[in-house]
């Protein structure tokens, strides 16, 4: 047989040359791996060291550094609907006005804002809201045929129901507690009088359509109802600020007016009370009782109009 045969225990060179190879590669990644040997890998972690974020190439940004976003600026409020201005109208006798913005307080109007006249029905919406205040703190309901009352007295201005409410009320005590409750500068008692003598000024009627509005008023039970009310004012007593708007929006704005004859300083009183979402208004006329009722009544409405930024 050509060739030799290979005797037991012998190594061919080629074997030889395989181990020897393998050796070598275990000594040297045992170098490799060995701490302070001059092969020894970088990119191998240190014990106790993590991945530094240099060594991956990226950057980690802390959340408490970022730029927090700047806040959306708050929408402007709208404008109300009227403009601060004098306004001179060809009108007979005397007149003022006054409009609250129910957001910030801010109260503009006439020059003679501050001075006064005879409310007529217009206190009735006061009358109704004190009864209903009180009656609710006393922990007390209005029977169903009470509040019939007290609708004729806001809705169709019921004078007999008016009185009978404001004597069970304490008269000119309730009117005390108007000035204080409603923060009132301006205005009067009348010192029993009657309720209809009770002289308010525009700006403090303003003022009492904001005391309606916010709640102090008639108190956080019957306030909805209140309004609800005075937005239903009907017949006779539908007149002035409210007309001024389009019809759309006038039905939203709750209003109590007054209108009486003064034999004895011969003029007639006229006086509007409006609410609406973001203002209150109050206007008051005096003039010749010769006039009639329907003058004031058409003047308020045109006073308004005067007052509006836009066209009805």
């Amino acid at each position: 047989m050509p060739g030799r045969s290979r005797r037991n225990g012998e190594t061919s060179p080629l074997r030889l040359a395989a181990i020897a190879a393998v050796l070598i590669g275990l000594v040297l990644v045992s170098l490799r791996l060995l701490p302070g040997s001059p092969f020894e890998s970088t990119a191998a972690a240190q014990w106790g060291r993590g991945e530094s974020p240099a060594d991956r190439g990226t950057t980690l940004t802390d959340r408490s550094a970022r730029p927090s976003p700047s806040p959306s600026p708050s929408p402007e409020p709208e404008p109300l609907p009227f403009e601060a201005k004098e306004i001179d109208l060809d009108i007979d006798g005397w007149y003022a006005w006054s409009v609250l913005d129910r957001r910030s307080g801010e109260i503009i109007g006439s020059e003679n804002m501050a001075e006064t006249s005879t409310t007529a029905s217009l206190i009735k919406s006061w009358i109704v809201a004190d009864y209903l205040r009180r009656t609710a703190d006393a922990g007390q309901t209005p029977s169903d045929a009470k509040l019939g009352d007290l609708t004729r007295i806001i809705r169709d201005s019921d004078n007999t129901r008016t009185e009978q409410l404001y004597t069970q009320i304490g008269r000119s005590a309730s009117i005390k507690r108007l000035l204080s409750t409603c923060e009132l500068t301006d205005s009067k008692v009348s010192r029993d009088l009657g309720w209809s003598r009770t002289e308010l000024s525009p700006r403090d009627t303003a003022r009492l359509g904001e005391c309606i509005a916010n709640g102090t008023a008639a108190g956080p039970k019957w306030t909805k109802w209140l309004l609800g009310e005075m937005r239903q004012v009907r017949g006779a007593g539908d007149f002035g600020i409210r007309k001024a708007f389009p019809a759309a929006e006038a039905k939203k704005i709750a209003i109590k007016n007054g209108w009486v004859d003064r034999t004895r300083e011969q003029e007639i009183h006229v006086n509007c009370l409006a609410i609406g979402d973001t203002w209150t208004m109050g206007v008051m006329l005096q003039y010749p009782i010769n006039k009639g009722y329907e003058y004031g009544m058409s003047n308020c409405e045109k006073i308004t109009e005067a007052l509006l930024t836009t066209s009805p």
